[in-house]
């Protein structure tokens, strides 16, 4: 462990020794300055120096210097993101856990349209099914943001914006190979036929991978799980007129992988398969001062397992219509509201109990106000109420002031309320519960976002979250189980995020994030964040060697966390410590003319030997290299 740990410092030595002095471009840059202009914090266009909200970008630029890397790689180098088994077999779920939350208080848009899974338990959307080739953009907004977003907007919300046709139309062909037999290939078209838009991208990855299982107590002859995956993404859009436009998509997506048994439990002919269809159809009008957007959308989904014959069948539907208003009073004052509604239904079947099949909706009415003077002052201040078909009403609510002084510096609060509806499965399934009512938290959040000049942005942020109504597994009444609201959830934390750029092509980026929390159950009060670390750091640097050729250092350290697993011998439940690691990747990409891009990725070269969840595998000293070929 020393030893590893001197090559770590070293690594890192030479590497800031090299950076220094040389010519530098930073791949993964997802610090921004205050001009960049974001949609998510307020559903309308607007620089970051205009809202008082935590928004980080990924942009196009930092995507186009990431072939052959996947979304869940992408987002884990995000301040205060930790994205679960990112190191694992790309077969099994990747939990998104944003500023110490669990999974599923992380809202997923694809487009603005929520994609939320109503055959799961929990109803949280699986990230890895997204491939990075179908994605322009991404803007991660933190905090809570129920209120323009609705349930699930707990810690914050990650839109993932896909390509859209632009510029003379054009065809891209990639291939990629790497280690574990895994290889990709993706065929795109995109571009502009006068008035129309068109993006098409066709994707098929394949991967022997490994057990995903850890063998213990000296077993041997673990499987390899294999992953495969199969996307297609169109999407279509039609300029009718100066101020009319309309808009098309359809997406989708099947992954089917090999499973196990569990932690430290292999599986034979043990599979999963997993298809996914979103289609939808929307526009906007432009009114001079108000903007109209509206958006119908249809999301299924359809989840097999097979353990040796024995098959569970889940399947979910989310069909989503909603429409906002953005109007502009004056330079000084705009407005934002909106309606929406949302039907889940979901028809589960399994050889151990009776089929689930069940339904519920939600209708929402927002507003936020958006006020700005020329003092420096900011402020939003909204509101949403929300009618569920099961459990009522409830509302939500946003007080976010800021100031801006001299157009550089910011600093800014955020009081805001958001919640989280019951799955359809914890409310309807043989261990529902109907009388269930939505978690719900209010966050307290301040910071400042200092831009110093175009070279120097320093960043921090502060948060508290405390969430009402938890919904655990617990005891009804004598002798019945199910799911029942009992826990009090209370985290804070707080990210310090730098950027560095001292000669033009010169560009640091670094982070530490530090989160902790406690659930407070009818028994005790004890820390309960299993699987995300207390502390993590991480730092991003790329280096031009010429006009042609570039070369990027990706680092992130995760600290010590804990976990907990169910023995299938014992049939315990087991508490594991889980240390911490670095993980260090190098990846470079040749221009070798205007047409052909070659790259390569050499991920955790320290060949770290680390655990993301107990009792499963992650990946040792790995590459992917491949090349991307644009034909005009």
């Amino acid at each position: 462990m020393k030893t590893k740990k001197l090559y770590v410092g070293v690594s890192l030595g030479l590497a800031q020794l090299i950076l220094l002095n040389s010519s530098i471009l930073a791949q993964e840059k997802p610090v921004s300055n205050l001009d960049e202009v974001v949609v998510v914090a307020s559903r309308s266009p607007k620089r970051l120096s205009e809202i008082g909200k935590v928004v980080r970008v990924i942009t196009a630029e930092t995507i186009s210097r990431s072939q052959g890397r996947t979304l869940p790689e992408l987002l884990n180098n995000v301040a205060g993101l930790t994205i679960g088994g990112n190191g694992g077999n790309p077969a099994d779920v990747k939990a998104v856990y944003l500023r110490g939350a669990s999974a599923g208080n992380t809202l997923i848009l694809i487009d603005g349209i929520p994609v939320n899974d109503a055959s799961e338990i929990s109803g949280e959307y699986n990230i890895s099914s997204i491939p990075i080739e179908n994605i322009e953009r991404i803007e991660i907004l933190k905090g809570g943001n129920s209120t323009l977003y609705g349930s699930d907007a707990v810690a914050g919300v990650i839109n993932v914006i896909t390509r859209k046709g632009s510029g003379q139309l054009a065809a891209n062909l990639l291939a990629t190979g790497g280690s574990y037999g895994t290889y990709k290939q993706v065929l795109g078209l995109s571009g502009q036929i006068e008035k129309t838009s068109i993006t098409f991208n066709a994707s098929n990855l394949d991967s022997d991978n490994f057990s995903s299982a850890i063998p213990a107590n000296g077993e041997t002859g673990f499987d390899k799980d294999g992953f495969h995956q199969k996307s297609m993404i169109f999407n279509l859009g039609h300029q009718v007129s100066n101020r009319f436009q309309l808009r098309g998509n359809f997406q989708a997506n099947n992954n089917s992988a090999d499973l196990d048994n569990g932690a430290f439990s292999d599986a034979k002919d043990y599979t999963y398969s997993k298809s996914s269809f979103l289609a939808g159809i929307g526009g906007k009008i432009d009114f001079n001062k108000a903007v109209l957007n509206f958006n119908l959308s249809q999301n299924n989904l359809k989840n097999k397992y097979n353990n040796r014959g024995s098959v569970t069948n889940n399947a979910g539907n989310i069909t989503h219509l909603e429409s906002n208003l953005n109007y502009t009073f004056n330079k000084f004052i705009d407005f934002a509201s909106g309606v929406s509604f949302r039907k889940l239904s979901t028809d589960q079947s399994n050889p151990y109990s009776s089929r689930l099949f069940a339904d519920n909706s939600i209708k929402s009415l927002f507003s936020s106000l958006f006020i700005k003077s020329k003092m420096g002052f900011q402020a939003e201040i909204g509101g949403r109420l929300n009618d569920h078909s099961e459990y009522g009403t409830n509302f939500t609510y946003t007080l976010n002031p800021s100031y801006l002084i001299a157009s550089r510096y910011k600093i800014y609060a955020n009081f805001s309320s958001a919640y989280r509806v019951p799955s359809l499965y914890q409310l309807f399934s043989e261990y529902g519960n109907l009388a269930l009512s939505p978690e719900t938290s209010i966050t307290y959040e301040a910071g400042f976002d200092l831009n110093f000049s175009k070279d120097i942005n320093l960043s921090l942020s502060y948060f508290k979250r405390n969430i009402e109504n938890v919904i655990d597994f617990g005891q009804v009444s004598a002798g019945n189980f199910g799911y029942i609201n009992q826990n009090q959830q209370n985290d804070k934390g707080y990210e310090l995020e730098l950027s560095y750029n001292p000669l033009r092509l010169l560009n640091l980026t670094a982070f530490y994030a530090y989160v902790d929390g406690e659930v407070t159950t009818p028994a005790a009060t004890s820390f309960n964040l299993f699987r995300r670390p207390k502390n993590s750091f991480g730092l991003n640097a790329g280096l031009d060697v010429s006009k042609s050729l570039s070369l990027n250092l990706i680092y992130k350290f995760t600290g010590d966390r804990m976990d907990r697993y169910f023995d299938g011998k014992t049939f315990k439940t087991v508490e594991a410590d889980l240390g911490s690691f670095n993980i260090l990747d190098v990846y470079a990409q040749f221009k070798a003319s205007s047409k052909l891009t070659l790259f390569a990725d050499i991920k955790n070269v320290l060949d770290e030997d680390y655990i993301e969840f107990a009792g499963y595998q992650t990946r040792g000293l790995n590459y992917n290299a491949g090349l991307r070929l644009d034909i005009r």
